[in-house]
């Protein structure tokens, strides 16, 4: 069970405020994104919520599609991912090449 970092008592990772002290217990960063208003026609958005703090392991990218009020999907990337998707979301804003690392195919994702 990690520590809280501002009273350094034991907290779950479940928890987003150390219950002992308060202390916000992950640093997120959240902006959401309009759809194209010539392609999309209803009211969605992207949101996309970095969370930076904590423990290393649970730092993590997630986007969500937003339809009005409430997502209705979400993935999250780790970081090694946000990089990739980073690098191909300036690539292709620039007119650069994609390294070989990008395809256009499924990643394998290791099973149970």
């Amino acid at each position: 069970m990690p520590d809280c970092p501002s009273c350094a008592q034991p907290v779950e990772s479940r928890h987003r405020y150390c219950p002992w002290c308060a202390a916000p217990l992950r640093s997120k960063l959240v902006e959401f994104f309009a759809p194209h208003p010539l392609i999309e026609s209803r009211a969605r958005a992207l949101r996309v919520s970095r969370y930076l703090g904590g423990d290393p392991a649970q730092r993590h990218t997630r986007l969500s599609i937003w339809d009005t009020d409430r997502a209705v999907s979400a993935i999250s990337l780790d970081p090694g991912e946000t990089r990739r998707l980073s690098r191909f979301l300036t690539e292709s804003d620039t007119g650069g090449r994609p390294d070989e690392a990008t395809t256009d195919t499924m990643p394998a994702v290791a099973g149970p």
